[in-house]
């Protein structure tokens, strides 16, 4: 027998790196633009609903797809092919100029849809499916991505209209076109080291080598043969409560934390720091050092002690964040998105870690075929109801946006306190009575 390893394995760290410069990639190709270049491209409110748009339809692809994913043979082939895909895009988007105003919106729409299944759900399940155990560590360290993102805005939008006076107009290509490489580089570590399962390529699931590697495979045969049969079909997840209870406070998580952070540049430019100056930098870096610890912290809450306990601690932080928001002084203001910052490096987090977390592993692909979209879809419309809010009066004013980011953190804490694993324990052997398939206590003692 071998000894349990406490790190992720050379080939856990690809699948890690391989998920991160996806996130990153999002970040860049589809929030950037709202928040940095919407001014160039039809405005604030076109973007933002261009986007919200786009992820609905993502979403609605995300449950066609749940009612046949456990059946897909190659995970991995599949965010593959969404990635080349997306990049494709990413490409339009860099390189369309302002000028083919339509041409660019119908490339930022298509980049939208597609990059959103691609980072946010097959590699989701390929996490789920390496790291069933260490998935909100394995997670928490993945969404720096967005943090780090958000804090390289302002770099971004520093090399986008920097080179005003000499080209005459902003390079944008320019500004985008590290984060194009980078995106690309990820591409070749996933289809280079990453598989759908890590039995398939000599590595453990958790990195845990307490199993020997015949063990290791034949419990992924069986997994792969179960889920061809789950029991959480799409009908039977949408009709629990529980389901509804655990999702919906992850959505409210997303929509917040999404919306506010693809406008830093009009909150924080409402108390008069430029994206482009020294001080909104060190206000990034600053948001972006937070969530990265917030998000590292509530990852490993979730793995020591449940990730409903994590999502309480975010959504509690939601409320804290929307009562300092609406104070109106810029220290307060300071506090509201130091807040914002821990639960937006969370919020990411949940929709893996609750769907294996609650669920049997040879259910995880279909649950979460159902959480991910259902989740997505209410923070599709983050950037758009929050630009909405934050314009209400004509003017950057974000005490209105803040005011609803506390009104969702209430009814979160509410429905994750109203979660329960034994109800989904409960529903699981009722679904499994009625298939003829065996109970047992595999569920038993989640938290």
């Amino acid at each position: 027998m071998h000894k349990k390893n406490i790190g992720f394995g050379f080939r856990g760290w690809m699948l890690i790196i391989y998920q991160f410069i996806a996130f990153l990639t999002f970040v860049a190709f589809t929030n950037w633009p709202m928040n940095a270049l919407a001014d160039l491209y039809g405005g604030q409110q076109t973007v933002s609903t261009l986007y919200t748009v786009a992820q609905v339809l993502g979403i609605a692809t995300q449950l066609v797809l749940s009612r046949n994913i456990g059946k897909v043979k190659n995970i991995k082939v599949l965010s593959m092919i969404l990635g080349v895909v997306s990049m494709v895009f990413a490409l339009g988007v860099m390189l369309i100029g302002p000028g083919r105003l339509t041409l660019w919106h119908v490339v930022y729409f298509l980049e939208s849809f597609i990059v959103s299944i691609w980072c946010t759900f097959t590699i989701g399940i390929l996490i789920g499916q390496w790291f069933p155990r260490r998935k909100g560590t394995v997670m928490g360290i993945v969404t720096f991505a967005f943090p780090i993102g958000n804090a390289l805005v302002s770099a971004f939008a520093g090399s986008v209209f920097s080179k005003m006076a000499t080209l005459g107009r902003p390079d944008v290509a320019g500004g985008f076109l590290p984060y194009f490489i980078l995106g690309c580089v990820g591409l070749v570590i996933g289809g280079v080291f990453v598989k759908d399962y890590p039995e398939q390529c000599g590595a453990y699931r958790d990195n845990d080598r307490s199993f020997t590697p015949e063990a290791a495979k034949a419990m992924m045969e069986m997994e792969i043969e179960n889920r061809k049969t789950t029991v959480w079909t799409l009908k039977n997840t949408f009709r629990s409560g529980s389901f509804w209870c655990l999702t919906i406070p992850m959505g409210l998580l997303l929509m917040t934390s999404i919306g506010l952070m693809t406008q830093t540049v009009s909150i924080i430019g409402s108390y008069g720091y430029a994206p482009d100056s020294g001080e909104f930098g060190m206000i990034m870096l600053g948001i972006c050092v937070v969530a990265c610890l917030g998000s590292w912290a509530l990852g490993v809450v979730d793995t020591k002690f449940g990730t409903r306990r994590a999502i309480i601690i975010s959504t509690a932080l939601m409320i804290v964040s929307g009562i300092f928001g609406v104070i109106g002084s810029f220290s307060a203001m300071l506090v509201a998105l130091a807040c914002l910052a821990v639960f937006m490096g969370a919020a990411s987090n949940f929709t893996v870690s609750g769907a294996v977390q609650y669920w049997r592993l040879e259910d995880f692909p279909s649950v979460f075929a159902c959480v991910n979209p259902v989740a997505s879809l209410l923070s599709a419309f983050g950037p758009m109801i929050v630009a909405v809010l934050l314009f209400s009066k004509g003017f950057p004013d974000p005490s209105a946006a803040f005011i609803f980011v506390g009104i969702c953190g209430v009814i979160s804490v509410i429905l994750a306190l109203l979660f329960k694993p034994a109800k989904v324990k409960a529903l699981d052997d009722k679904y499994r009575a009625a298939a003829g398939k065996p109970l047992d206590e595999a569920l038993a003692g989640r938290k």
